[in-house]
């Protein structure tokens, strides 16, 4: 299926919603709505049929591979931005797998360490290694200065807004 047919098909041009005489900024933000999602869409949907596994699942086995000693449940659901209910569905499923364990901490009755298996860790090399490559090929449309010059402006961009507002 074409990307204009998965546009069509999901309304995932959101960049089509623009009208003559919007604003810079707005076609520029729907634009880079647009891109993410047709991105997201993708790595979804490759995710799905090579590794029967969700993008939240590789998202909370990605933060667990950066932290080989473990984190607390309430530290996954802030990093993925989540609720611990999402964070305890998926973690529920990975125990079963045996692709991640959960231990309660001796010293908090209520918080649990969870940390990658070493099948967990094995498994989530190989969707990485095939994750990267999916990116690094969706990204290839765009030759190699034009990335580069699109991540120093996306890095100006979050750096402002950070500036702009601190507390997040």
């Amino acid at each position: 299926m074409s990307v204009e047919a998965v546009m069509k098909e999901t309304s995932l041009d959101h960049e089509s919603r623009a009208i003559e005489g919007d604003h810079d900024a707005l076609r520029l933000w729907l634009r880079m709505l647009t891109c993410t999602s047709l991105i997201e869409t993708e790595i979804r949907a490759r995710m799905r049929t090579t590794f029967r596994c969700t993008l939240p699942r590789f998202d909370l086995m990605a933060q667990l591979a950066r932290h080989p000693e473990g984190l607390k449940m309430g530290e996954i659901s802030r990093r993925l931005m989540v609720t611990g209910g999402n964070v305890t569905g998926i973690t529920d499923q990975l125990v079963k797998e045996a692709l991640v364990t959960r231990e309660a901490l001796a010293n908090d009755r209520r918080a649990y360490l969870v940390k990658l298996t070493p099948a967990g860790r094995k498994a989530f090399q190989c969707m990485a290694q095939e994750h990267e490559q999916w990116v690094a090929d969706l990204l290839g449309t765009l030759p190699e200065h034009g990335r580069r010059e699109l991540h120093e402006l996306l890095g100006d961009l979050k750096n402002g807004l950070a500036r702009k507002h601190p507390e997040h």
